[in-house]
């Protein structure tokens, strides 16, 4: 098993991506703690899930906008588990409006989750990898980050920001052993884009050159290859994973 004994933490890891994340580490051999905002039961049986591939997880309920309750979610996985080795930002939500419509609350929303978060997660994660001089990152960005995309602007800037952040981290803290790598996925098929409508989905392929929506699952093989040894030599990275659609 690739990440045998390791430590994991993910946010947001009850659904979609976030949660294919979780089950990917699962069944490489890896402790996983995942965050969540409010689905208990989804929690629930995804901790039965890796159970079931006999492996100890831990959800818990945490606001990663809250500096303190992120301080509190690295205390809680080194006191459940005895370390940290890994961490996967991915916690993030999305409030699309046409800029002239949005409102101040809906533009804080996003960016205090999506880009916000990440800091508190990390620089509270970060002393640890610090001390023990080794540590690996994988932030969830987004193509949308990379081109932009209409009605996004808060989400775009944030995953924008995310990329940002990936990299001058990525440079800060190398000499510690530690590396930082970001995934930007594209449009895949999650609960973010179940609402959409049937003729805006055939729409978008038009733009895929691989003429498909990607796959969760897609996506945590990124993050499987960024976290392993494998990609020892990588870091301040941005793996696209689009099928395409940001090709310039």
């Amino acid at each position: 098993m690739m990440f045998k004994d390791k430590v994991a933490i993910v946010t947001g890891g009850t659904r979609g991506i976030g949660r294919e994340i979780v089950l990917m580490l699962a069944r490489e051999g890896a402790k996983v703690v995942f965050t969540y905002a409010k689905s208990v039961k989804e929690a629930e049986g995804l901790i039965t899930q890796t159970e079931k591939l006999g492996v100890k997880a831990l959800g818990l309920q945490i606001d990663v906008r809250e500096f303190e309750k992120t301080k509190e979610l690295i205390e809680k996985t080194k006191a459940a588990f005895g370390g940290l080795d890994i961490l996967v930002n991915n916690a993030g939500i999305t409030r699309d409006k046409a800029l002239m419509m949005m409102t101040r609350e809906e533009w804080h929303e996003v960016i205090d989750t999506n880009l916000n978060g990440y800091f508190n997660v990390t620089r509270n994660a970060i002393v640890t990898f610090l001390k023990q001089k080794s540590g690996n990152i994988v932030n969830i960005s987004s193509v949308s980050g990379l081109i932009g995309l209409a009605r996004q602007t808060n989400y775009a800037a944030s995953k924008a920001g995310i990329i940002g952040f990936t990299k001058s981290l990525a440079r800060e803290v190398a000499l510690y052993g530690i590396r930082v790598n970001a995934v930007a996925p594209g449009f895949i098929e999650t609960d973010m884009l179940s609402g959409l409508k049937e003729e805006f989905k055939a729409k978008m392929l038009e733009h895929i050159p691989l003429g498909r929506l990607g796959k969760a699952e897609d996506v945590s093989a990124a993050v499987k290859f960024l976290l392993s040894d494998a990609a020892s030599y990588i870091t301040g990275q941005v793996v696209v994973v689009d099928g395409g659609l940001a090709i310039k």
